[in-house]
């Protein structure tokens, strides 16, 4: 899930803005025959409640804690606590907002492959951090294959993808030949990680 600093989203601090709940809870106050206590601590593992949370939080990170607390079926204490632990236990590694690229100018999605000259340790970590410090390089993978790299690259069109191409990837450390691709529409992006595996454990 997603990505950014948690200093950079109100949720990381108190959840939207609300009041962190107490950790104390009323004595006598049950969901059923179960203790908000118990509903509250669990082990290693993920619980329904834990899967809830970050299938609601995918699909809308901006919710309150009390709105995600009724969507999952706790109050709204156990529900922030559950949220702040799987944030520290890295389930949840941030928040952003979601942009429409073409609203801001970025008309040309490229889908560009990266043979390297040479297959080793030292040169495939050289251009991997090479590749992290460009901004228009959205997403890279190091792929199977002799030194290869599957990026993503933004640009505002094709003649400023052509620059950037001969400017800037071509310069790239050990960088032997590009193949790229160009998306002609997006039939699915940024969609949510499944978890169907996880509700069927």
């Amino acid at each position: 899930l997603v990505i950014g600093d948690f200093e950079q989203y109100p949720f990381a601090q108190s959840p939207i803005g609300e009041t962190m709940p107490s950790r104390t809870t009323q004595p006598g106050k049950t969901r059923g025959a179960v203790s908000e206590d118990n509903l509250d601590a669990h082990g290693p593992d993920l619980d329904r409640y834990d899967i809830g949370i970050l299938a609601e939080l995918q699909a809308d990170a901006r919710l309150s804690n009390a709105e995600l607390a009724t969507r999952i079926g706790l109050s709204a204490a156990p529900t922030w606590r559950r949220v702040k632990w799987l944030e520290q236990q890295g389930f949840v590694i941030g928040y952003r907002a979601v942009i429409d690229r073409r609203r801001i100018g970025l008309g040309v999605l490229a889908f560009v492959r990266i043979d390297a000259d040479r297959n080793t340790a030292a040169a495939t970590r050289e251009l991997g951090e090479a590749i992290r410090r460009i901004p228009e390089i959205i997403a890279c993978h190091y792929i199977s294959g002799s030194g290869t790299f599957e990026l993503q690259v933004m640009a505002t069109d094709l003649d400023a993808f052509s620059r950037f191409a001969l400017d800037v990837l071509l310069n790239l450390p050990h960088v032997k030949d590009l193949h790229t691709s160009f998306s002609l529409g997006e039939v699915k992006s940024g969609g949510a990680l499944p978890l169907g595996h996880l509700r069927g454990a």
